[in-house]
């Protein structure tokens, strides 16, 4: 009730994007005082239980549910987003040289709607910054994902070269990666999801991958975070590629271009809409991949969280984690909390003693 009666009110008022750099700054300097993280865990932690962790991607996940990309760039409030209540974080999307992404404003909110309307273009300090940042953080209560993604200036042909930099910078320091290759705000990224140029980059950035594994002695997890705006035969062909060329898991999926049914005023603005309105199509994607791959490719689920039943979907449809990152914002951290709590009445419902026994039921 903290955060919806007195925070939420106060940082609406705000332009989104200083209230974004606001909450992200207080969480960094919060966690780095004495105490602060103990503080920050008695408010919004979440314990871990037995029916709730997974391992997976060679990672052991206290919950299943994670923030997505988009809200720590620059992994500036690793320990802190850690404290409350989250099973695990995406980082960035970082790019290998730091970039300032689109002209402001480019973040908006859809009240009416329960959205965000983003075209931050991967504004980040860079590939070389995060890893001193993460350098430095040696005790991880959670599996930190690097998102990684190319630089605005560097066209598609050369583009394997940026995602193959950003892993040369930052293998030692990631738990597992994402490949980034469906935001809508940088030209023509969207387009290496499609033909040739998906299976030469995807093998391309394995090679690397491979090859910092040997180099390393640690082998480390890469999925594809894809786009809710493909047609049937784009994603059958999208998911065939990814598991030709080996890749580990896919994240289902990132914001949308679409603006059906949308009631906000903001929603004739350009950018990528995440939120309730993703929802559905998040949890199809989810289910078609599934049902391709057999429940063979790890998905990670991620569009409209914003309670129990909604991960609880995701999961039952073939999700084996999902991501946070718009309720987040509408609901506060104490969602975490909630959505802990009702999927662990979900699962004794119906009978599952771990949430790995849910992923894909509705299948079955």
């Amino acid at each position: 009730m903290l955060y919806r009666n007195i925070a939420k009110p106060f940082f609406f008022k705000m332009d989104p994007e200083k209230a974004h750099h606001l909450v992200v700054g207080g969480l960094e300097k919060s966690s780095a005082l004495p105490g602060g993280r103990a503080a920050l865990r008695l408010m919004y932690g979440v314990p871990e239980t037995a029916d709730l962790s997974i391992d997976l991607f060679g990672q052991h996940f206290p919950t299943p549910v994670g923030l997505a990309a988009g809200l720590d760039k620059n992994a500036q409030a690793v320990e802190g987003f850690s404290s409350i209540g989250f099973g695990f974080m995406e980082v960035g999307t970082v790019t290998p040289k730091g970039q300032p992404g689109n002209e402001s404003p480019r973040l908006f909110r859809l009240p009416s709607d329960e959205a965000l309307i983003n075209r931050m273009g991967f504004n980040n300090e860079g590939a070389e910054s995060m890893a001193q940042r993460l350098k430095k953080i040696t005790k991880r209560p959670i599996p930190i994902a690097v998102n990684i993604g190319r630089n605005k200036a560097t066209s598609n042909d050369a583009a394997h070269e940026d995602y193959r930099q950003c892993i040369r910078t930052l293998y030692p320091y990631g738990d597992f990666f994402v490949v980034n290759i469906s935001s809508p705000n940088t030209p023509d990224l969207r387009s290496l999801q499609h033909g040739s140029e998906l299976s030469f980059l995807l093998s391309q950035v394995k090679e690397e991958m491979d090859v910092q594994r040997q180099a390393n002695g640690i082998r480390k997890s890469l999925l594809v975070k894809i786009a809710p705006d493909v047609t049937a035969s784009e994603l059958e062909y999208m998911v065939h590629t990814l598991t030709e060329t080996g890749m580990d898991g896919i994240i289902a999926t990132n914001t949308t271009i679409s603006r059906e049914g949308l009631k906000h005023s903001s929603a004739g603005e350009t950018g990528g809409l995440s939120g309730r309105p993703l929802r559905d199509r998040s949890t199809e994607i989810i289910r078609s991949i599934y049902r391709q791959t057999e429940g063979k490719l790890p998905i990670i689920g991620s569009g409209g969280i914003f309670t129990s039943q909604h991960a609880y979907e995701k999961i039952r449809a073939g999700a084996s984690l999902v991501e946070i990152y718009t309720a987040l914002i509408y609901e506060g951290p104490e969602v975490n909390r909630r959505i802990h709590a009702g999927l662990r009445q979900l699962l004794r419902r119906d009978g599952f003693r771990n949430i790995s026994e849910a992923v894909g039921a509705d299948h079955h």
